[in-house]
């Protein structure tokens, strides 16, 4: 049995076939056409979460510019009969023409906040429910949860190193949100390669074990790397393994990866070693199950990066955002979700956030379009801009590095309390008009 073509955003995968259920009744009634607002928002911010970050709003433009039903695809709606001829020949003509506007990646998000608003008929914005959530929710969930290491981290480098602890496809778009959240590099070289991302990465333990000493390991390596790379210590003895790695390497040997055991004395230990062997200026990176609450453990020690994984690309713990994307308005006129627990807000929405006079965030506030604004005060930020108009990506919209920037100013702004990695409410009040 061949292996499956790889899922791209030109695929009708990337469709659910409950949207194509609504799609088909929508055009035998003709209600297909009317004008429709949807908006992107999260109830409420994962457990222990203060504050959440925007992350994968490019990724949904690039998806939604390629998003078409190619003849293969429409063949198997059609050999399947999950659609009729009506469907399949509005299908087949498919592009989004609508608006999008939207909280830019990097900005922080809080529950209730609108951060994707699609507007269009309803037909073509319904088909974009999967489509959109599926980026949002992974890459904004791995961006939370990196963004809260990077803070724990103070400072000290974070290297993303999960790709071998997710789906092949999702590792290059968490490699990506992570860096956007302040990771330093990636061992991901597809997201190199796509997204301009600086790459790292040193040996695994097979390399050390192919090897018939731990001497002739290290002798390889720097042989071949030079004597600023990175040995990996922990093999078998770390004392000995250090011992050996400077006597390899000498005293400008780069670093040295601790990848097991209790890192924290393990690291103390090894700073007091590498000193007296001279080697002051070589560095120590640890890794093996990181995250946030570990990181912020090993502060005070002698550690000067760190490696992640699993926890990363898992968003630690909260896999998805939770964002859910509802319609709130049919011709002009607001219609809301009133079930238990799961209500929406109806009409379309702006946002903005205050601050005090420091730079200090204080609150969210989002209103009604048709409703009536906040008055304005001098140190309010809207949230949203434009990103589609007319089916096409606005101009000049931010790069990956002005989200990087951007989430650096937005987690300066928040309130002491709201960088705590304990359970908590949300940083800033959400406030609706």
């Amino acid at each position: 049995m061949g292996s499956p073509e790889p899922v791209t955003a030109s695929t009708a995968l990337l469709t659910d076939h409950y949207e194509l259920t609504m799609l088909g009744s929508a055009l035998a009634d003709g209600t297909h056409a009317r004008p429709c607002v949807f908006e992107v928002f999260a109830r409420r911010l994962p457990d222990g979460r203060r504050y959440g970050v925007v992350a994968g709003t490019a990724r949904v433009l690039d998806a939604i510019a390629d998003f078409r039903f190619t003849d293969a695809e429409l063949a198997q709606l059609e050999a399947t009969a999950v659609v009729d001829d009506a469907t399949l020949g509005w299908l087949a003509d498919y592009e989004f023409s609508g608006d999008i506007d939207g909280y830019p990646e990097g900005e922080l998000y809080f529950p209730g906040s609108p951060i994707l608003t699609v507007s269009g008929s309803f037909a073509e914005c319904v088909l974009l429910e999967t489509l959109v959530l599926s980026i949002l929710n992974h890459d904004s969930a791995i961006a939370s949860a990196a963004a809260r290491m990077s803070g724990a981290a103070h400072g000290r480098p974070i290297i993303e190193m999960g790709g071998r602890r997710t789906h092949e496809y999702a590792a290059v778009a968490a490699a990506r949100a992570a860096y956007l959240a302040g990771f330093a590099t990636t061992s991901n070289l597809e997201a190199g390669r796509r997204y301009g991302i600086p790459t790292r990465g040193t040996v695994a333990h097979a390399f050390m074990l192919l090897h018939d000493s731990e001497e002739a390991a290290f002798r390889a390596q720097v042989d071949k790397m030079g004597a600023d790379t990175t040995l990996l210590v922990d093999t078998y003895d770390i004392t000995a393994g250090i011992e050996t790695a400077v006597r390899v390497a000498g005293p400008e040997l780069g670093a040295i990866r601790i990848d097991s055991g209790d890192v924290g004395p393990l690291a103390r230990r090894a700073r007091e070693q590498l000193d007296a062997l001279g080697a002051k200026d070589t560095r120590i990176v640890v890794s093996g199950d990181l995250d946030e609450h570990a990181i912020a453990a090993l502060r005070a020690e002698p550690v000067d990066a760190y490696g992640v994984g699993t926890s990363v690309v898992t968003g630690s713990g909260a896999p998805t955002a939770g964002m859910v994307y509802k319609l709130v308005e049919v011709d002009g006129k607001p219609v809301a979700k009133r079930s238990a627990h799961k209500e929406s807000r109806g009409g379309r929405k702006s946002a903005l956030r205050r601050h005090r006079g420091t730079g200090t965030a204080v609150e969210e506030v989002v209103w009604t379009t048709s409703g009536t604004a906040p008055e304005p005060d001098a140190n309010d930020r809207p949230l949203q801009i434009p990103l589609i108009r007319a089916g096409r990506p606005e101009p000049g919209l931010p790069t990956l590095d002005d989200a990087r920037q951007r989430l650096r100013r937005g987690l300066v702004s928040l309130p002491w309390e709201g960088l705590k990695l304990s359970h908590g409410e949300p940083a800033i009040p959400t406030l609706f008009l």
